[in-house]
């Protein structure tokens, strides 16, 4: 979700993403350093792996198979973010629905999300 978006709760639990967790078991998560909460970012510094210096990955992203340290529940039926007001951005720039969470959900076993109000973002 945007910034300036809602925040995702328990009286959102209709929103797909929090009966999934595809994207969060299926892709690596790396973003800029400067997102980490030494940095000045809202990242907890525990919850990343350093890349290169400028990039930083989340946890469990690195590995086979990939489930990203923050993810809580089992994907498919009930999961949430546990640092959702600060994740990365690539994670708040994912898009319910687009190519990537039809993929990530392909190799979960989970059917293609039906067509979302566009723009919808996590």
């Amino acid at each position: 979700m945007s910034d300036d978006a809602t925040t995702m709760t328990t009286a959102d639990s209709a929103h797909p993403c929090l009966s999934c967790g595809a994207c969060c078991a299926s892709f690596r998560v790396d973003f800029a350093v400067y997102e980490m909460q030494a940095m000045g970012g809202t990242v907890p510094d525990g919850l990343a792996l350093d890349v290169n210096g400028s990039t930083c990955r989340m946890r469990g992203t690195e590995q086979v198979p990939i489930r990203c340290v923050a993810l809580t529940g089992q994907v498919g039926q009930q999961v949430a973010c546990s640092i959702y007001e600060l994740r990365p951005a690539p994670c708040r720039e994912f898009s319910a629905g687009d190519y990537a969470c039809h993929k990530a959900r392909a190799r979960h076993g989970l059917a293609p999300l039906a067509p979302l109000a566009e723009g919808l973002i996590l």
